[in-house]
């Protein structure tokens, strides 16, 4: 394929700076961080000796420490501790789609001039393949490992970024994996056992589900995320916000939980005992340590001004649960708290026995990294062929196809000679990676890609993605004249949504559609439109312009993104992506702050709704929307009629019911509820490809739940004219369970009616199994 070349010379590129780095810096592996066998003072202290529980060793290394050095380890720039052989650690790094160089405890250069950067997340989400969200974390905590492994970045990692995109405009929804609650749950939790592992209850590296909750508001028409207190109801709380962090916690393991800048309900995350004490570590049982938004406390006390002193805030955030701060302020005011006694050692003993028990599971009390698991990752292990390859792979399942008149895609290598390359985002590299970005291996750009199947004509169109002037139309139009078809890449940049840098709108901005307009009018062939953005754009105009004949969204789609635009284009690969959040029209944000966090419309002040499972309005293109070369069928071919809801005889008394209609989740035996659904996938077209199933349900009428909720995807491929069997397991409880006012999450009795792609749709009852049982 075409993109073998690129991937071959980014290759040989890698390892020429490689070996540069390896002349100029000499290759030396680690020191221990603690219990260094060389070290006869400690080597055989109770905390250094493996062979003991990791309980009884953090419990001894926290007895022989000082008041004054175990608050010098509340941070993340936690103090050595030389009498104990204990090195300093910065617990700061950063891998949301790649080991970034974000937060300082990650070092590029030398050794390791790059690592691999895959689609940012909103992309990746577009594949629903969850087993491909697994697989790229194994890959970032190669690469991690590799770099600790020779002292260039950490083993403790603040991602991923598992907040729902509620509002279209925030700046950071490029970093989530989109709007809905469970796909942002199955991606957290599979993301995070890439990147830990599966040795038990040791750690490759330790991931962290962040910013809890409600955090999904940057810098809005004055607002900004260090002083908004967003309102939430119970109800949107338990099933909308909280959702992937449960999961997250429950079913991905997460070594960590980060909570956010804002308040909810009044009260800063970081400073509320019911969200972190009780609920992350109580209800979901989190094993491991909770941390903070950098300088969160330090927010809360400076800015929001929720304690009087310092001493009580940083006495109100351990009390609250928190184990460590993402900057200076426990350090600080911690030890006068306990002086003071608003704060007991023995919390602070708490808060570090968390955080020492995430260390000794990632191996750092266990003496030379060499000769531990994964002590073998090195430089050679990093930007690997197989790694990049995989990169590739990412984009082209996640990139969508919006919109394919005629059909006009594929393009043809024979008839379309020369392809006119136009626009702002035609030929960028950095942009394709987004933000929380490391150093990428190499790039291929959308101009590179295009390149390697056809010769092209390359006119920007506009300076930049705020396309303020025209002057470049002209010879971007002349461009289109004189090729076969025409290709602009337009769309977002970092410049336009970024961290602290949420959207006025979501037009294209500045002149980018009259440039689109213009040179789609003078195309002398076929007119392909790119987007590259993380949030939604409104391009109704596009959609409904005939002389644009195909629409793709490419999201930020990393390192090989070029090269994956090229394959789709020309049809070496079949696009199978579908949209992870709803595109909605410019009209959805009027009269919409994004202060306003309820998730169900109000028909009394005419609120709209947000996502697909509350709003209902118009839409430039929906939820799960995205077209392929060919053409998919479904067909039921068993699925029950009617599922039986055991109750749990323990739990099952008092308000089980609501008018005897929906049952506690509580109440009912969850373990034993699964709705099974065998379904033929036929692949009806000339062209193999993968094909995205998405199942949703939609509860009886009268209820509080959404009006339509995904309860199952899966990604399968199928060659042409061939079909395949899916077995999809839906486990009731989690997904055809509703939540009503008070939070309370309850099962409806009555007809469920599952939407099969677009056509299929299947009634299953669900019938109390011992109805008689039930008071109301």
């Amino acid at each position: 394929m075409a993109s073998t070349a690129t991937r071959s010379s980014l290759s040989v590129i890698f390892l020429l700076l490689l070996l540069w780095g390896v002349s100029r810096h000499t290759i030396e592996a680690r020191e221990p961080f603690a219990c260094d066998p060389k070290d006869a003072t400690t080597r055989n202290l109770p905390f250094c000796r493996v062979s003991l529980p990791i309980p009884e060793r953090v419990k001894d290394f926290i007895g022989r420490l000082t008041l004054q050095e175990k608050v010098s380890l509340l941070v993340n720039n936690a103090a050595a501790v030389p009498r104990l052989g204990i090195r300093g650690y910065e617990w700061w790094s950063e891998a949301l789609h790649g080991v970034s160089n974000v937060g300082p405890g990650t070092k590029f250069g030398g050794n390791f001039p790059g690592a691999t950067s895959f689609p940012q997340v909103i992309t990746t989400a577009a594949s629903f393949n969850a087993s491909l969200w697994e697989a790229i974390g194994r890959v970032v905590s190669d690469e991690a490992r590799a770099m600790y492994n020779w002292g260039a970045a950490g083993l403790t990692y603040w991602s991923p970024n598992v907040n729902v995109f509620r509002d279209p405009r925030w700046g950071r929804g490029q970093e989530t994996p989109g709007e809905d609650p469970v796909v942002v749950g199955t991606y957290a939790a599979s993301y995070v056992r890439g990147l830990q592992g599966n040795d038990g209850n040791r750690l490759k590296v330790a991931a962290c589900c962040k910013h809890f909750t409600a955090y999904d508001l940057d810098n809005w028409n004055g607002v900004d995320r260090f002083h908004f207190n967003a309102k939430v109801s119970k109800q949107d709380i338990e099933d909308t916000f909280d959702v992937p962090f449960k999961m997250c916690v429950k079913e991905g393991k997460v070594a960590s939980v980060m909570c956010s800048y804002n308040q909810v309900n009044g009260v800063p995350t970081c400073a509320d005992p019911n969200l972190l004490r009780k609920t992350v570590r109580g209800v979901w049982r989190l094993d491991g340590y909770i941390v903070s938004d950098c300088d969160s406390v330090g927010v809360y006390y400076d800015q929001q001004h929720y304690t009087s002193t310092a001493e009580e805030a940083a006495a109100d955030a351990i009390k609250a649960g928190l184990d460590l701060d993402c900057g200076p302020f426990l350090a600080v005011h911690t030890e006068d708290a306990v002086k003071r006694g608003l704060l007991k050692e023995i919390d602070v003993n708490g808060a570090l026995t968390n955080t020492l028990n995430i260390q000794m599971r990632l191996g750092m009390f266990d003496g030379e990294p060499s000769t531990q698991a994964f002590g073998n990752l090195g430089p050679k292990d990093v930007c690997t062929p197989a790694h990049q390859d995989l990169a590739l792979e990412a984009a082209k399942q996640g990139i969508v196809l919006l919109k394919n008149r005629g059909p006009s895609l594929p393009l043809s290598a024979r008839r379309h000679l020369t392809v006119a390359v136009v626009g702002p985002n035609s030929n960028v590299t950095d942009t394709m990676i987004g933000n929380y970005a490391g150093v990428a291996c190499g790039y291929t750009s959308p101009l590179q890609g295009i390149g390697r199947y056809a010769r092209t004509i390359h006119q920007q169109g506009c300076a930049d993605v705020a396309c303020a002037k025209d002057q470049l139309f002209g010879a971007a139009v002349d461009a289109a004249r004189g090729a076969d078809a025409t290709v602009l890449v337009v769309g977002l940049d970092q410049s336009i949504e970024a961290e602290f840098r949420d959207r006025a709108g979501l037009l294209l901005p500045g002149r980018q559609q009259e440039l689109v307009s213009k040179v789609a009018a003078a195309s002398k062939g076929p007119t392909i439109l790119v987007l590259m953005s993380g949030g939604p754009i409104d391009v109704a105009f596009a959609q409904n312009d005939p002389r644009i004949s195909a629409i793709l969204w490419a999201g930020y789609p990393g390192q090989a993104g070029g090269a994956a635009i090229a394959d789709i284009l020309f049809g070496t690969y079949n696009p199978g992506g579908k949209l992870p959040m709803t595109w909605y029209p410019q009209e959805y944000l009027t009269n919409l702050p994004m202060t306003a966090m309820a998730m169900r419309p109000s028909k009394s002040n005419g609120y709209p709704g947000r996502s697909y499972r509350f709003y209902t309005g118009p839409v430039v293109y929906p939820f799960g929307h995205g077209l392929s070369y060919t053409k998919f069928v479904h067909t039921v071919a068993t699925a029950p009629a009617v599922v039986a809801i055991p109750l749990d005889g323990r739990n099952a008394r008092g308000n089980t019911t609501i008018s005897g209609k929906a049952i506690r989740v509580t109440h009912a035996k969850c373990n034993s509820i699964s709705l099974g659904i065998d379904l033929d996938v036929k692949n009806i077209g000339s062209m193999d490809g993968s094909h995205t199933l998405l199942i949703y349900s939609t509860p009886p009428a009268g209820h509080w739940g959404p009006h339509k909720q995904l309860v199952a995807f899966e990604k399968i491929y199928v060659p042409a004219r061939a079909q395949q069997r899916v077995r999809i397991n839906i486990h009731v409880c989690k997904f055809l369970s509703v939540v009503d006012r008070s939070g309370i999450r309850r099962i409806p009795m009555g007809e469920h009616s599952l939407h099969i792609g677009d056509h299929i749709q299947h009634s299953v009852s669900l019938r109390a199994a011992t109805f008689g049982e039930i008071k109301s």
